[in-house]
Formats: structure tokens, sequence, C-alpha cells
């Protein structure tokens, strides 16, 4: 139910060690004018939707259902923070949200990184670098409070828009991710989302830049909230980066900081964790992307919906949606923590969506 798809023997031992091991479920919250962009992502079917994406998805995670913010209407299938839901609550994991910077706050219990929304990447001027260096601190922080709740933690996010600062975050770092990304789109959007990173990276004439001058220019205010957190969390305890283009553009800033600020943080503790729909996504390239950045463990759940009873959830097979909310990483720990089958988690999703609908 987990394969490796790239440095397959560090991917094994980490799934070896971590093997039957009760993990910290840990969901970082941000926002991004980016994501308003008409078109720019299918996590909500219009720009209104997509402000509030991020706490309907804190809603659901939390408590299984919506309370003042339905999950938002895609233009098919249905919220990958289904999949995590079922697995939090259906293997009792301990979970934490975390809002970077939102809007308006999360409706749910949450902890509040004092940090704001980001503006739009084209700008590249999406953060100040005070903000950037106070969500760095306060990631260093929980990052190592973290390790004391579970034996390894997943580190999960929810932007709208993400992927697109990725690109950016990817490409200011010097890394050629053009193409190569993923979206919440069946056929990636990849011609935008260049032609706004191409706008956000023209002020910054010396590339690969600084990781902190990165995050500040394009951006978004998860991004350095999770670098913090998986440096700090590494040096004791595994960490599971849930999610595709977002977290991998997250693994390269941690090695890029890292580098530039003499840190410690153990590369052998860290993988990548997303769903096969994003893996083997044939309109992006992630595992290319991965082997680009250099020795990142990539593994992803195997976990089909060809079978699902519900058209909302056989979208997943069309490329309609494909990972979010740590979906991937929860799915990934239900098989390591449980050894949850396809079965027993197709059948768990599916009953949050019946639930939901009240079917």
């Amino acid at each position: 139910m987990i394969e490796a798809y790239t440095q397959l023997d560090q991917a094994q031992a980490w799934l070896q060690k971590y093997k039957g091991q009760k993990p910290v479920f840990a969901c970082v919250l941000g926002f991004t004018d980016t994501g308003l962009i008409p078109h720019i992502s299918a996590a909500g079917a219009t720009p209104d939707d997509r402000k509030y994406t991020a706490i309907a998805d804190a809603e659901f995670l939390a408590t299984g259902q919506a309370i003042q913010f339905p999950l938002p209407p895609l233009p098919a299938g249905a919220s990958p923070v289904l999949i995590s839901r079922a697995v939090l609550a259906g293997q009792a994991l301990p979970h934490y949200i975390f809002n970077a910077g939102l809007p308006i706050p999360p409706t749910v219990p949450h902890i509040d990184l004092q940090g704001e929304p980001a503006k739009c990447l084209s700008t590249g001027q999406a953060l100040s670098i005070k903000i950037v260096n106070r969500l760095w601190e306060q990631g260093l922080v929980w990052g190592k409070q973290l390790t004391q709740a579970g034996a390894y933690v997943i580190l999960a996010e929810c932007v709208v828009g993400g992927t697109t600062t990725a690109l950016a975050v990817l490409t200011a770092l010097g890394i050629n991710a053009k193409d190569k990304v993923n979206s919440s789109h069946p056929t990636c959007n990849h011609a935008q989302k260049w032609q706004l990173v191409q706008q956000g990276i023209q002020n910054l004439t010396d590339l690969p830049a600084d990781p902190f001058t990165v995050v500040a220019a394009v951006g978004d205010p998860m991004q350095i909230v999770v670098a913090g957190m998986a440096i700090a969390a590494s040096r004791k305890v595994g960490v599971l980066l849930a999610g595709g283009t977002q977290m991998l553009a997250i693994y390269a800033l941690v090695r890029a900081i890292s580098a530039q600020r003499q840190l410690d943080w153990d590369a052998t503790q860290i993988v990548v964790g997303t769903t096969r729909w994003v893996a083997e996504d044939k309109t992006g390239d992630t595992v290319g992307l991965a082997n680009l950045i250099g020795d990142v463990p990539l593994i992803a759940t195997q976990l089909s919906f060809e079978e699902s009873k519900y058209a909302q959830l056989r979208a997943y097979e069309q490329g309609f949606v494909k990972e979010g909310v740590g979906a991937g990483g929860a799915a990934i720990a239900a098989h390591l923590y449980q050894n949850w089958t396809q079965t027993r988690l197709l059948k768990a999703v599916e009953q949050q969506w019946s639930h939901l609908i009240g079917d």
C-alpha cells in the first residue's frame, strides 16, 4: 500500500523504522492572494470560495463536519480532507492545527503563529521579512514541541495557490521546476503559473537567492513554518512532509536554510509522502522534480478510489483531485500504524463522505 519512487533504500529504511509507530499530525494553514487569481486553482470553484477553503478544511479535519464553512464546491470530486479525517478519527491520532496567516482565524481550536496572509507572488513582495523571521522562529519552537507527541511527525498544509508559490520558491532557489509541478486541475496550468513566477522573481537579481528573501518575495506563510518544524523535529524523530509539489519546495528550503545558517538537521529522518495521484500525475513530473532537488525520498500511498460507490471519489482517478491537507501522508500513516488495507481505508473515507452528505 506504500510505494517508494526515489531514494529507495532511504525510503524503505524510514518506513521500516516507523512501522507500527504512532505519529502526530500537524496541519499548517496559510493564505496567498495568488489563490484568488481566476482559474489558478480548483480548490474551490470561485475566488470567493477559495478565501475560505483552509478554514472549511480545518473545521472538517477537527470535527468531521462543517461548523460555519461548508467544504468549498469543487469542479468535480470531493475534498482530500476526507482522507485525512478518516485516518485521524479512525486511528485516534493526536493532531494540531496551526494558523500561519489566514484572512480570518479558524473556527476550531488552533495555534496562532502571529503570521499574516501573503500578497500575490507576482508582486515580488509577498511577505515582510519581519513576518518571515517570526514564522521561522515559531516553526523551530513547535517542531521541537511536536516531537513529544508522536514517534514521528506528519507535517501537512492547506494553502490554496500553494503549488504556484512552490514553483516560485523552487525557481528562486535555482531549481528548474518549470513544467514539473502539480496542480488541483486535471491538466496542470503550467503556462499561467510560469507567467506569475517570472513576474515575481524579476527583482531577485542573484539566483539562487537567500532562502528568507525568497519566501518574503514569492512565498506563502506556511512554507517557512513547515521548514522550521521539519529541521527541528528531524533532530529527534522522523518527519513525513505530507504533500507533493509544496513539500518538495519545503525540502529544498530546508536544505538551503540549513546550509546558509549552518544548522543541524537529520536528512535520514525526512521523507516526502503523497498520493499516487500526485506521484504518477502525467501533467506534472513529481518524480523528476524530486530527483532534480536531489536525495529526496519520495513515497506515496497506493490508495485507489476506482471501486468507490461514490462518483465524487472516483473523480480522483480522472485527476480532478489529487492531494491536500496531508491526505497522502495520513494514508501512509494508516498503512504503517494499524496496517489498514485498501479496503479498510476506502471504507473509512466513504463513511466520512456518507456522513457529510447525509447518505
